[in-house]
């Protein structure tokens, strides 16, 4: 991408942030709460409703229902409920608008606040020059300023540095308003906003009657004003069908490709991991100023200056649901890269392993909401962060995992001969086992024993044991590739190490259930949680059964079917001569089907897991045969076999 694009796009970002954080200031203080009310309200509302909630078992109460101060409260929840919900709409529609749009928007709310902003500088000034006890008697006017009286002037020098100062500070206003406004462009009105915005500077040092300077900062905004709000009564209309023509090519956007395709092309447009990750930033170096500007920094305590400011950057960085999305989104950043240092290490470049960042901000904000972060107090905060990132780095351990153990299968297994490739596999397998004990025994060594610690250590000792049962299956294969020979027990064995790991999880993922069953019925209960366990008890426990069970099912009734056909003898195999058809290999042993072919008892065990028919001719193998229908079957293979070598020699 060029430079001028990449410019292009930071300021796209930029444009998109300020609505962040306009309902990220909504959720601090909170949809209910727009204003505090007194202490004393409070505490008398508390007592009328604990009157009401003790006599609420009656029925009827005693208290007064007219009470006033309750209705005043019940009316001030409903208003600002209603604002907060109006003002995070807004946000949210102004985060999804265009570019092009985005930016009218900007100029808009530029220019009213350009109008505000000129106002209330222009009444500091007026009320300044109010003051000056000399101003009525016309000590400090026109004349004397022309005239350069020193005398005058020095006597009131930091006042008419005030006016001078908002002289030049209207004078830039006025470019400002005058170039950025979205009324029409009438040359005389053009002339006319400067003059508005720096008539009430003039009339400081004219011999202006009090009365009338007191109004002049008003009537110097009308024009503005008026312009502003001419601008935004003829946009209605247009607003209107914008929003009505966004609607119609949404609307038939899922209706030709599906509401999961707007979102992803939506999410790319608004390029929305970017702009939380700025938002987030921004939040933090926010909160930076905050801090060393209130005095934490030099509060002496047993902590670092820097533990201080890290633990207050941290648990001020997840107080809202959008600063969880601003660090979901930082987590999703660094994690991706984790995932590609670890391609790197492993030499592949799979695309499908490229997840790493998206699948870890899935687990991290399910995290934050399943542990209710944003409710808890500033101390407990922290800790609950600290250890979803823990949680968060066992997952990671996992996705590696998964990472590694396919490239180990398909080294071992395609009998690659690339040594540098092996001995990296191996090297993150070792990582892989290193890091969950060291964080098992630090966690041991420093935290009392808890749930939070047992589920922890369940995800670490799986991640060990899948590990183990990785490195098993690789060296089975890479035994079988020494091997001159077909090695018939090696399914067997790939098998029973596969399913000793899948019973191993299966009883960790039934450990967890409980695990948070107790979590959420005696420690900290909430509908996430429970709607996440229900979740875990499904897929992890219910189809993973379901799964196993089909396995072994399949497994068995193979088998059976497998042992119902007769087995070839060594002559038999000796006058075939041939392959198998499914792996073909050279067979040392072999089953004969009742449609005469031969094939390696478990490479047709394979097959009968897909199908119930002959590899070659499509017959179905599962008739199970008398001891004397075998025998019969067995000197009708062996007159084939002998027929056929007969023919070819």
């Amino acid at each position: 991408m060029s430079f001028r694009g990449r410019v292009l796009g930071f300021v796209e970002v930029i444009l998109r942030v300020p609505p962040l954080f306009v309902i990220d200031e909504i959720l601090k203080i909170g949809l209910f709460g727009i204003t505090e009310l007194s202490q004393h309200d409070l505490s008398n509302i508390e007592e009328k409703y604990a009157k009401i909630e003790k006599e609420f078992s009656n029925v009827t109460t005693n208290s007064d229902p007219y009470d006033p101060l309750v209705y005043r409260f019940i009316i001030m929840t409903v208003i600002r409920l209603v604002i907060s919900t109006l003002g995070c709409i807004i946000a949210i529609c102004m985060f999804i608008l265009s570019t092009k749009h985005l930016m009218v928007v900007y100029m808009y709310l530029i220019s009213v606040g350009l109008v505000i902003i000129s106002y209330w500088t222009n009444v500091n000034t007026v009320n300044s020059a109010l003051d000056i006890e000399t101003f009525g008697n016309g000590t400090l006017n026109i004349i004397n300023v022309l005239s350069l009286n020193l005398e005058q002037l020095l006597q009131h020098k930091v006042y008419l540095f005030n006016v001078v100062q908002n002289y030049f500070f209207q004078f830039l206003l006025a470019i400002i308003f005058t170039n950025i406004h979205l009324g029409p462009r009438n040359p005389w009105l053009q002339k006319i906003l400067p003059v508005a915005f720096l008539i009430p500077s003039v009339l400081v040092v004219l011999p202006t009657p009090p009365f009338l300077l007191n109004h002049i900062p008003f009537i110097a905004a009308l024009i503005p004003l008026a312009l502003v709000k001419f601008v935004l009564c003829t946009s209605i209309i247009q607003i209107i069908q914008s929003i009505y023509t966004g609607y119609l090519q949404a609307k038939i956007f899922v209706a030709n490709f599906g509401m999961s395709a707007l979102v992803e092309s939506e999410w790319l447009r608004l390029n929305v991991p970017e702009v939380l990750r700025t938002f987030w930033m921004l939040r933090v170096l926010e909160h930076t100023g905050i801090f060393f500007l209130s005095g934490y920094w030099e509060i002496e305590d047993e902590n670092s200056p820097y533990f201080r400011l890290m633990k207050y950057l941290m648990v001020t960085g997840c107080d809202t649901l959008t600063a969880v999305l601003g660090i979901t989104s930082i987590v999703s950043y660094i994690c991706n890269y984790i995932g590609k240092f670890f391609q790197w290490i492993l030499l592949t470049d799979d695309e499908n392993d490229k997840n790493f960042g998206t699948v870890s901000a899935i687990v991290f904000y399910i995290l934050a909401l399943q542990t209710g972060l944003t409710g808890l107090e500033p101390e407990i905060r922290f800790v609950r962060l600290c250890r979803n990132f823990c949680l968060l780095f066992t997952a990671l351990l996992h996705f590696t995992h998964n990472v590694v153990n396919p490239l180990l299968m398909s080294l071992s297994a395609s009998h690659n001969p690339s040594l540098k490739k092996h001995l990296h596999a191996l090297l993150v397998c070792g990582v892989l086992v290193m890091l969950p004990i060291i964080l098992m025994y630090f966690l041991w060594k420093t935290q009392e024993p808890s749930t939070w610690l047992l589920a922890v250590t369940a995800f670490s000792i799986e991640v060990i044991v899948k590990v183990f049962v990785s490195l098993a299956i690789y060296s089975l294969f890479l035994l079988d590739a020494r091997r001159e020979t077909f090695w018939e027990k090696l399914d067997d064995y790939i098998y029973y190490i596969r399913a000793f790991g899948n019973t191993v999880e299966f009883c960790f993922g039934i450990f967890l259930f409980f695990n948070g069953a107790w979590i959420l019925m005696f420690e900290s209960g909430s509908a996430i949680r429970a709607a996440m366990m229900c979740i875990h008890a499904y897929f992890n426990i219910w189809c993973d059964a379901k799964s196993g069970w089909s396995v072994f099912m399949k497994r068995r009734t193979a088998v059976n079917k497998i042992e119902s056909l007769p087995e070839a003898n060594k002559e038999q195999l000796r006058l075939l001569d041939d392959v198998c058809a499914i792996c073909y290999q050279e067979m040392q042993s072999a089953k004969i089907t009742k449609c005469r072919h031969f094939f390696h008892g478990v490479c047709l065990r394979k097959w009968l897991y897909v199908q119930d028919r002959c590899p070659l001719c499509h017959e179905i193998l599962h008739g199970i045969e008398t001891d004397e229908r075998k025998e019969n079957n067995q000197q009708e293979a062996a007159a084939i076999v002998a027929d056929d070598h007969n023919y070819d020699r």
